[in-house]
């Protein structure tokens, strides 16, 4: 008997290889299947480091392939990787469903099932452990990747595949059946070889929302009341008691059409849209829910309350009072509609979310009076729970702006008026003192602040009239303000005043957001010096939420110093709340990547510093992240027991406090890391011509990928490009640099110094510190010097620069080896489902990163060369654009 557990993963991984052979046979033709098996027979021998002839070989074939073979080829080896992925996807859910018929084995740890009796049996009483799930916040915010390269249509067929693994898994099924479902696999990866996988033009920030709205019509609004189902279940099950209808410990927000922060395509129009789309949206599900509730709530018993609304001569009591919900929801609809094309509409439509939730309520109690619990807490429950968690507004849009912008606009008006200070000088010359001052007087006038007309300026205009739509909006629409690099406390009282002068009557929460090192060092004192301007004080009736941005700080400082800014940027903004006598939210903002906070969830979590997730917490969840942790029903529900798990664990039973000697050996870390980071990324004088020449970067900016632009200003410096193209870019050729440079020199004078053992301690017992190592060693296992030194040799124009690259692989071979020093183990070996699927994809990663290379080489080549044949360039993107997507695939976490 077969009791490899990954053997059904490597069935199904065949499958669907042959499937695509197939259709490359039929669609692309027999040459073009045979150039690819060709090229899988090479790159697996060649994956194997005895087989460099193998290697050689693989490139002269690749590189001599026209223009359309090497397209096809590429496509084909993307094309497995996404396979590849499905098929690992479903595997875990297959491995899930196994343990759950398995009465023998332990529940995953993570899971609710787990993690409710653990609790219980280390003295957490059922009174706590209730109280906890009750007022429990997990808010997750859906944002846009600008290096997100799947497009909507194939992602619905990837998870079409996914469900027909499953139907092939089932042990009942006919000859017949049989067949049915591998035919409709092949049509699917028919279809999908059929399709182009890159958009042809950038996503407009509308695009990008409407990506984000698909996520929650096909997996989330099932997955989120399935989960707190499970989590009622648990609770019930070791403590007798349910959570209450309106309890939704899972809430949903989004950036898509809010985040205007260097992207001057998200406009006051583009915000109004997608804030339409999503109220249509909204009403649409709910809609579907109503339809099918009329179909189940067909009894007549019903309590006096139901009774008094209906009549007494009504047959069919809840069919009633749903015909009447249907009626304005259809209205509600019908009116996103008509104002996203600027017609008329007439008719009662629902405005606030609590109108809706009132009937439903009455029929949940009137079920239960009548003895009829079962049905209540059947789709009635999940309708209940889906408007509490997502209400009309579908998802609550954050607005994110940089403070500059804010500034901008009080000094345009200060010009205007002609208010200088007592020195003459403008608004932006003020010391801090000076601009709380004025914006202080101004917040207690009575009078107006702002003129008619005082600006041409369209960034001034921009903002002003983003002010004013935001006005318009409902109260449950909106989330949070968030100012990028908020410094001092005139950034959030400048918003504050805006928010005045533009008539929100029902003001976003402000939120700072803390990003750079720098920033995140000083936040504990900004924090303390805006908590002490009483009018602010008084007016956030006790409670603020901040963010953690882990993209820029990283960027600038390195992984290691960003790390441990941020852990101490929470400490220490922690303390200052409890100071002051305020509850503190923290909103973290994780990427996708290692360098960017990425990796698991749960483990990032739990790995905070005591008491900063007090039962709240809000993570941010990228585009690519989003496909991952969300692509299907079953993943997403475990994905947000993850979170649930982490955040209740977190609340309940914090990790213990760091020993001051670990600290001291985590600060020398961070000071000597940063120091190494930023002497080779912005010291070097030709660091950014060597980055430029052995990455896609600049290429990447001339991809239709996100509506963001790659740069914040039009310089050519590491400072001005944006984060996670930055890591993108590193990613592509398998050097990974911004996630461990630093690491490993630092790493290196600690163990000199006589401190293995304590960090081999401070791994073991300090979860922190183990998540960090598990990081790197999650993205060391993706770093593949083979493959960059490739890159190196055909993109490294300038021999000049070949020393530093040699220096970089130099850096990179000392880290594996002092992170191996440092963990005491194999790498990956506690990582086992990590190594298994790197191992799977490496030798078809092998192609696509020569293939890269090679298009790189002839795209540059063409570029300098005069009297090009401009027809030849688009195909020769296409296939960079397909070879990127890939790689990414192939890599996750890329961004």
């Amino acid at each position: 008997m077969d009791t490899d557990i990954q053997a059904p993963l490597r069935e199904d991984i065949r499958l669907l290889g042959d499937l695509l052979g197939e259709t490359l046979r039929e669609q692309a033709g027999e040459p073009i299947f045979q150039q690819v098996e060709k090229v899988r027979s090479l790159a697996k021998a060649a994956h194997q480091e005895e087989h460099e002839d193998k290697w050689l070989s693989l490139i002269q074939v690749l590189a001599g392939l026209p223009n359309e073979s090497l397209l096809a080829v590429t496509r084909a080896f993307s094309h497995f990787l996404n396979y590849a992925n499905i098929a690992e996807q479903y595997h875990r859910d297959r491995r899930r469903r196994a343990y759950e018929n398995d009465p023998a084995a332990e529940p995953h740890i993570g899971s609710i099932e787990e993690l409710v009796p653990r609790l219980l049996s280390q003295g957490i009483t059922e009174e706590q452990l209730f109280s906890t799930l009750n007022t429990l916040q997990v808010e997750l915010v859906l944002t846009a990747h600008p290096t997100e390269v799947a497009r909507r249509t194939l992602l619905r067929k990837y998870r079409d595949i996914y469900g027909i693994l499953g139907n092939l898994d089932r042990g009942d099924l006919t000859p017949r059946e049989r067949r049915g479902q591998l035919n409709r696999l092949k049509r699917r990866i028919t279809a999908a070889w059929q399709t182009n996988e890159i958009r042809r033009d950038k996503p407009t920030p509308v695009d990008e929302a409407r990506w984000g709205l698909a996520t929650i019509e096909t997996t989330l609004w099932q997955a989120v009341p399935d989960c707190i189902r499970e989590l009622d279940n648990q609770l019930f099950e070791h403590t007798g008691k349910r959570l209450p209808p309106n309890a939704v410990p899972i809430r949903l927000a989004s950036w898509m059409g809010g985040d205007r922060d260097g992207n001057p395509f998200v406009t006051a129009n583009v915000t109004r849209e997608v804030l339409l789309l999503a109220r249509w949206q909204a009403a649409d599900l709910i809609l579907r829910d109503v339809y099918q509730l009329r179909q189940d709530l067909s009894m007549h018993v019903c309590n006096e309350a139901l009774r008094a609304r209906v009549g007494a001569d009504e047959p069919e009591p809840y069919r009633a009072l749903l015909r009447d919900i249907r009626q304005k929801l259809e209205n509600t609809r019908a009116w996103a509609e008509a104002e996203l094309e600027g017609k008329p509409h007439e008719g009662a439509i629902y405005l606030a979310t609590e109108t809706l939730l009132e009937p439903l309520e009455l029929m949940y109690q009137s079920l239960v009076d009548c003895n009829l619990l079962e049905i209540a807490q059947g789709t009635l429950l999940n309708l209940i729970r889906c408007v509490q968690c997502f209400g009309l507004s579908l998802l609550k849009l954050d607005i994110r702006q940089d403070s500059g912008r804010h500034a901008a606009v009080i000094a345009a008006v200060c010009d205007y008026l002609g208010i200088t200070n007592e020195a003459g000088a403008g608004y932006l010359e003020w010391t801090e003192a000076e601009k709380q001052r004025f914006l202080l007087k101004e917040l207690a006038s009575r009078r107006p602040l702002l003129p008619t007309h005082f600006s041409d300026d369209p960034e001034i205009i921009e903002v002003l009239d983003t002010f004013r739509l935001l006005a318009t909006q409902p109260e449950e629409s909106l989330g949070a303000y968030v100012i990028s690099m908020a410094r001092l406390p005139s950034d959030v009282l400048t918003v504050k005043l805006l928010q005045q002068e533009c008539g929100c009557v029902h003001p976003q929460r402000i939120v700072p957001l803390f990003e750079t090192l720098e920033d995140l060092q000083n936040a504990p004192e900004t924090l303390h010096a805006l908590l002490s301007v009483d009018v602010y004080k008084a007016d956030i009736e006790g409670h603020q939420e901040v963010m953690i941005g882990y993209s820029d700080s990283a960027k600038g400082a390195g992984f290691f110093a960003a790390a441990w800014a941020q852990y101490q940027a929470q400490e220490g903004l922690l303390a200052v709340s409890q100071k002051h006598n305020v509850q503190l939210t923290f909103f973290h903002g994780r990427g996708g990547s290692v360098s960017r906070g990425g990796g698991p969830a749960h483990a990032a979590l739990l790995s905070q510093p005591p008491g900063c997730l007090q039962g709240r917490v809000r993570v941010t969840e990228q585009g690519e992240v989003i496909q991952h942790k969300f692509g299907n029903v079953d993943v997403a529900i475990r994905s947000l027991q993850l979170y649930l798990s982490a955040t209740m664990e977190a609340t309940l039973a914090p990790p213990p406090k760091p020993l001051s000697e670990w600290r001291e050996v985590m600060q020398q870390l961070a000071e000597r890391s940063v120091q190494e980071y930023r002497h080779i990324v912005y010291e070097l004088p030709k660091f950014i011509d060597y980055f430029k020449a052995v990455t896609p970067e600049s290429e990447l900016q001339k991809l239709p990928l996100g509506s963001r632009p790659a740069k914040r200003k039009k310089l050519d410096t590491i400072q001005s490009l944006r984060a996670i193209p930055w890591v993108f870019a590193w990613t592509q050729p398998r050097l990974m640099l911004p996630a461990w440079l630093g690491v490993g020199q630092a790493l290196r004078e600690q163990i000199e110094a006589g401190d293995l053992a304590q960090l081999q301690q401070m791994r073991q017992e300090w979860p922190y510190f183990r998540m960090l190592m598990d990081m790197q060693e999650m993205v060391l296992a993706k770093v593949d010097t083979h493959v960059f030194e490739y890159y190196q040799k055909r993109l490294l124009e300038d021999s000049s620069l070949e020393p530093l690259g040699a220096d970089l692989l130099n850096r990179v071979a000392q880290t594996l080896k002092v992170v191996g020093e440092t963990t005491g183990k194999a790498m990956l070996s506690e990582l086992p489902v990590l190594q298994r699927a790197i191992q799977l994809r490496n030798p078809y990663l092998i192609p696509l990163h020569i293939t890269q290379v090679e298009l790189l080489r002839r795209l540059r080549d063409e570029a300098e060369e005069p009297g090009t044949d401009q027809e030849r360039i688009p195909q020769l993107q296409q296939a960079l654009m397909v070879s990127i997507a890939g790689i990414a695939a192939g890599l996750r976490n890329t961004g």
